[in-house]
């Protein structure tokens, strides 16, 4: 048992004094560049609650219900010098550390004043990886036996940590995560010579193998950081999909690279690759839910995505002899592959056409987005628009302006949903 008792300093019977504040603007802004737990929090503040730095992230049930999270990390300290990261070792930055007693307080009353439903908890590695990992499932035992806090708990777990602590930890939380970091081994040596992929790979295949009622019941994610090394789209989703065939993830995360760090090995970048994160997330989406095959989308001589299209629009417009379809007869796996329909559009379709032939009109209605369907559908043989002038470049400069990226900023992140 570790003894903590140094660092407490708040009174539990009265209020946060100064210097758990200062920890948790530390400790919450700290965590802000993990993407493996969905958002962080806005800038808003005002006379009752605030939402000011991070702190609030976000992440969604099985049934779809979407949950706030207290997004924190255990400490800031690290022995590991991973050069993109702000926490690393070599970086003259403010350090904090909480004691479990401080986390379980913060936490307990945030979810009674009902700013938060779970919790979110990384760390920095501090001595070892079995150190921090018992420091984690000490901080989380305390939160569960003590305080009988039953809410949404997704934890970090620390690559090189023994088994029998992943055994540990998994029994505790909802979600686990163990982040790749890179798409490959050699960016990891490079960036991050602390780490390696074994001992990633070693936890997703543990909680993959031991997943249950009482073990990671709501599955496993993780994070690859885009744009700090050389790989291209290609390399990154046969990635992804590689870890969601073996360890049956739940998620992949895309992470902007943020340069926070000053390094001959990273990049100078001065605006995020939003853009390009945005269409991973697109083409991680089709890769789960709409039966496409990496090679589907890119290939070695076009391992890039086409940032002006998103990609089922480019997969669609390399097939223009595909198309058009008539939306009154092919198949639910041909409609998937319509850009503007969707799974739930796609069923709808199915269930409706069996009683009556579909209209334009009707596919609107079930949320089909005819901007971009538009171009290769047919409703009982007819088309939407003259079909004279349906050629490639015709159908690519207007997808081009429906999405209107070029009234973007260049930074700017598009919308997912």
């Amino acid at each position: 048992m570790f003894d903590f008792s140094f660092l407490l300093s708040y009174n539990i019977y009265g209020e946060v004094n100064m210097d758990i504040k200062e920890k948790l603007e530390i400790l919450t802004d700290g965590a802000k560049y993990d993407a493996s737990c969905s958002s962080s929090g806005s800038n808003r503040s005002g006379k009752f609650g605030s939402t000011n730095r991070s702190g609030i992230c976000h992440s969604f049930t099985k049934d779809g219900r979407c949950i706030s999270l207290l997004k924190i990390l255990l400490t800031n300290c690290c022995i590991f010098d991973c050069k993109y990261c702000i926490n690393r070792k070599s970086n003259n930055i403010k350090r904090a550390i909480f004691s479990p007693e401080e986390i379980c307080y913060i936490t307990i009353n945030f979810y009674k004043r009902n700013y938060i439903e779970g919790l979110f908890l990384s760390s920095g590695i501090i001595k070892s990886p079995d150190y921090t990992m018992n420091f984690l499932i000490q901080t989380i035992e305390l939160l569960r036996k003590k305080y009988h806090f039953s809410g949404y708990i997704h934890a970090k777990a620390i690559p090189g940590a023994s088994p029998s602590l992943i055994k540990r930890l998994g029994s505790l939380v909802d979600r686990m995560s163990a982040n790749i970091e890179l798409p490959t081994q050699e960016s990891l040596k490079l960036l991050a010579p602390n780490k390696n992929n074994e001992n990633i790979h070693k936890i997703m295949n543990y909680v993959k193998n031991n997943r249950g009622k009482n073990f990671v019941p709501a599955g496993q994610s993780t994070q690859m950081i885009i744009g700090a090394t050389k790989e291209t789209d290609y390399d990154i989703m046969k990635k992804s999909s590689s870890m969601y065939e073996n360890y049956n993830l739940k998620r992949v995360f895309y992470s902007a690279y943020i340069s926070v760090n000053k390094d001959n090995l990273l990049p100078t970048l001065k605006i995020p690759p939003l853009k390009r994160e945005h269409r991973l997330y697109e083409a991680d989406w089709l890769l789960r839910y709409y039966n496409f095959r990496v090679e589907d989308l890119l290939d070695s001589e076009n391992p890039n995505f086409n940032i002006l299209v998103d990609p089922k629009a480019s997969w669609a417009l390399k097939h223009l002899d595909n198309f058009p379809k008539e939306v009154n007869v092919c198949s639910y796996e041909e409609l998937l592959r319509i850009p503007g329909i969707g799974v739930t559009s796609a069923k709808r379709i199915i269930k409706y056409r069996r009683h009556f032939k579909l209209t334009f009109k009707d596919l609107k209605n079930m949320g089909v987005v005819l901007k971009r369907a538009q171009y290769f559908i047919t409703c009982d043989n007819k088309f939407y628009i003259n079909s004279t002038y349906l050629n490639k470049s015709f159908i690519e400069a207007n997808l081009v302006i429906d999405n209107d990226i070029k009234a973007l900023p260049y930074g700017e992140q598009l919308q997912l949903f």
